[in-house]
């Protein structure tokens, strides 16, 4: 018997780790992304129901059940709940509990090893520290990142110094680290590596302000992947090596891409502007007269629009106006106008968030560009809507070397003949800067929520 479990076992997460490619392969593409999360799903579920013939499980099968229907059942209710604009939330918080289950996992094979409990050779014992060091960091920082989003946490925090305690905190959670790996320490040594390496991540975090919160979640979630492929070699789980380390390196990957799209390193965005104040990070003040529009101007200029191109921002998702635009959308195309959206890397809050938000809608696909393929289309534009974004189209980024976002790859809307912006006020980006888009000759601003808005047009049309 014992044999044959011996097979199915590690057959099983063979399985299960293929399973997690094929899901994560398919998530690349809006077309199948529901088709890869559905692929996930199950190889979680294959990997979770074989560990409980596991021979290490040991019948701790009681203590299992519990884990899973709480941990499942609170998990099934607050995602059925959350909001679509609460969704980056979310997925900090459960990316977190990830690194903090890896972490766990680390603590309690080294708690084993001070123990006497367990031999583990070197090789193991420093991929178990490496993986407790990147899980804690991981789990205190995505809890900083759900407390920003969330708007319980406002202010990035910075001090004189800091980058340097920083470092001497970073140095004191490595020197712990090696001191687990070569010689015999006590619980006391233990404890204290787990509390400095998650205070690093709270003092990581601090001082990253909302506009990096994308690049932030992203990089977090290559941390959790990488710590979860290290434990799975600890306790010798294939699915857990697997994944891990494809999640691990997809999330990498990912991390360099939003930072390109912001023009700006990883290191710029963890360690720039340590030491300076809030204030000294706004940009540059601009000027000019600003002109508004009504709901009535607006459809005026839709109907006899040839080509219109949208760009949704986070203003979009917090007024719950995807529905909305793609009703304008769809009557828009029945009169013969060539409609399409423009998406930013970093629109929104986290990575593909106006996808999500559009997909829902039911938005076509083939209509839905990124930011390399339509920004040539913006000279041929009769009307770009802008609804919600703000630091997505700035021109300062391109005309104003001294503003923060100089550099920054931003989507040219103000070659359109006509920009009218969707706001509710004229409130900074997450970046803080000025848009000197409001002040264009061409630029109109439609004032009020962005969906009783669209409504109006709407009407209008």
């Amino acid at each position: 018997m014992s044999s044959v479990i011996g097979f199915i076992v590690p057959a099983a997460y063979f399985v299960a780790a293929v399973m997690f490619i094929y899901g994560l392969k398919a998530m690349s593409s809006p077309v199948t992304a529901r088709r890869g999360i559905i692929w996930s799903g199950v190889a979680m579920g294959v990997a979770i129901a074989i560990t409980f013939i596991h021979p290490k499980v040991e019948g701790n099968y009681i203590l299992m059940v519990i884990a899973i229907v709480f941990g499942g059942g609170l998990a099934w209710a607050s995602a059925k709940r959350v909001a679509m604009t609460d969704m980056p939330q979310m997925i900090a918080l459960y990316n977190g509990m990830g690194g903090g289950a890896a972490a766990a996992i680390a603590g309690v094979e080294l708690l084993k090893v001070i123990g006497g409990e367990a031999l583990l050779d070197t090789a193991t014992i420093s991929l178990a520290v490496l993986g407790g060091i990147i899980g804690a960091i991981a789990f205190s920082g995505s809890l900083i990142a759900f407390a920003k989003l969330q708007g319980w946490m406002k202010k990035s925090w910075r001090f004189p110094g800091q980058q340097v305690f920083n470092l001497l905190i970073f140095v004191s959670v490595v020197v712990l680290g090696v001191a687990l790996v070569i010689t015999e320490p006590g619980i006391q040594t233990l404890i204290l590596f787990f509390g400095l390496a998650l205070i690093m991540g709270i003092l990581m975090t601090l001082p990253i302000g909302g506009a990096d919160m994308p690049v932030v979640i992203s990089l977090y979630n290559a941390l959790t992947g990488l710590a979860v492929g290290f434990e799975g070699y600890v306790l010798q789980n294939p699915a857990m090596m697997i994944a891990g380390i494809v999640v691990g390196a997809a999330g990498s990957l990912l991390t360099q891409l939003m930072a390109r799209s912001m023009n700006r390193s990883l290191a710029n965005v963890l360690f720039a502007g340590f030491g300076k104040s809030d204030e000294d990070s706004q940009g540059v003040a601009v000027s000019g007269e600003m002109k508004s529009v009504d709901a009535t101007d607006a459809s005026i200029q839709l109907a006899y629009a040839e080509k219109v191109i949208i760009v949704p921002g986070y203003g979009l998702a917090v007024a719950q106006a995807q529905h909305k635009i793609w009703e304008l959308t769809e009557l828009l195309r029945s009169r013969g106008v060539k409609v399409a959206f423009a998406i930013h890397p970093v629109a929104g809050r986290m990575p593909g968030h106006m996808n999500v938000l559009l997909a829902e809608a039911r938005v076509p696909y083939d209509i839905v560009l990124e930011m390399d393929e339509i920004n040539e289309d913006f000279p041929e534009t009769d009307v770009v809507l802008v609804i919600g974004a703000n630091d997505i189209v700035n021109p300062a980024a391109q005309e104003v070397p001294e503003s923060p976002i100089a550099g920054m790859p931003v989507l040219e809307v103000w070659k359109a003949k006509t920009t009218i912006v969707l706001k509710r006020s004229m409130a900074t980006g997450y970046a803080g800067v000025d848009n000197p888009l409001f002040y264009k000759e061409n630029t109109r601003m439609l004032f009020g929520d962005a969906k009783s808005s669209i409504t109006d047009v709407l009407a209008g049309l």
